[in-house]
């Protein structure tokens, strides 16, 4: 059982409300379907649980929802306050659309707020200072002292192109590092007479180009970081409208990648690249950018249930198997006593 979001790797919290899943303070679940999720607090993304964890874990959450008073409710979805402050996020039959514009409509809604408000604060501290002539005070009383200004942007400049998003094995057994600094030139693209959708990407070692999971796994991350202004309403309708308009995720991620046949293969230096890759993911427009955010994290949480139906399939085959030798054992045996049984009538 994990206690920290996949995402961004901030603490889920904990519940005292739900006995067999005492992860989260907001839960999501979708009785019918048998899926639970742990909503994180701090970036709003939607953590799947693992299967063997669920299923006790959604009755719990399906009769705490009943009994508790304040809710609000559609035909589809419910979102109530249980006890003890846990907050729980009832799916019902949702058409797409509506689900993917609730689920990731507050996300990148408060993505959007947290930007604002660090802008307006960034104007209050520097109109403040001006007004006050702090500045220039500061510039008169010690040498270089306008650059001290600049020490945190540079600080956070530095500390953002160094950061390692992620580490990816490749074919030949490698650990792949990309930072921050490679995160400008990541190019989704597609070659000719190849379905398969591709992704990009520089690392400390050069460059390469990642499918399937791995890729999936990195263009959620990098994708978290071009959108971390989130988008208004109109915008997100507009993503959730294109990601419906494709028949889901993997129609989505195919139809922007088939846009840039061969990437421009560019190394990024320790600050990044100042050269302007055409078929870079960051130039995608926003509203294709946060679509492209839904489709991956939909398409994860999707191949995960397919790992995960897979391991039962495997499971139930070794579990036929045994029954089926013991039918053989034991069945010859107990048709003798049957028609033994019928004789003496």
């Amino acid at each position: 059982m994990y206690s920290t979001c996949l995402f961004c790797n901030a603490s889920l919290g904990a519940n005292e409300a739900v006995e067999h899943f005492p992860v989260g303070r907001r839960l999501a679940f979708d009785a019918e379907k048998g899926r639970l999720w742990v909503v994180c607090t701090k970036c709003g993304r939607w953590n799947l649980t693992p299967l063997e964890e669920r299923w006790e874990a959604i009755e719990e959450c399906e009769r705490l929802f009943r009994d508790t008073r304040t809710r609000m409710s559609t035909d589809n979805i419910g979102l109530a306050r249980a006890k003890e402050g846990l907050e729980l996020v009832r799916i019902g039959r949702p058409e797409r659309p509506e689900f993917a514009a609730w689920r990731y409509g507050d996300q990148f809604g408060r993505r959007r707020t947290r930007m604002l408000i660090g802008v307006g604060a960034a104007v209050a501290i520097g109109g403040v200072a001006l007004a006050t002539g702090a500045f220039a005070l500061l510039k008169a009383a010690v040498p270089g002292g306008g650059i001290l200004y600049q020490l945190p942007n540079m600080y956070n400049l530095y500390r953002s192109t160094r950061m390692v998003h992620a580490r990816v094995p490749d074919d030949e057994g490698r650990t792949l590092v990309i930072r921050g600094s490679h995160l400008n030139t990541a190019q989704l693209f597609q070659r000719r007479n190849d379905p398969r959708w591709r992704l990009h990407v520089t690392h400390d070692d050069g460059t390469t180009d990642l499918t399937g999971d791995a890729a999936l796994r990195v263009l959620s991350r990098l994708l978290a970081n071009f959108n971390q202004t989130g988008g208004s309403r109109a915008t997100v309708s507009d993503a959730v409208g294109r990601l419906t308009t494709h028949g889901g995720p993997e129609g989505l991620l195919a139809s922007v990648a088939s846009r840039a046949r061969v990437p421009e293969y560019v190394v990024a230096g320790s600050w990044g690249s100042k050269r302007d890759v055409p078929n870079a993911v960051r130039r995608i427009p926003t509203a294709d950018r946060l679509a492209l955010e839904m489709a991956a994290n939909e398409e994860q949480e999707r191949r995960a249930m397919e790992g995960e139906l897979a391991a039962l399939e495997a499971a139930w085959k070794d579990a036929e198997e045994i029954a089926a030798i013991a039918d053989d054992m034991f069945l010859p045996r107990r048709v003798g006593e049957w028609v033994e049984r019928r004789k003496k009538k």
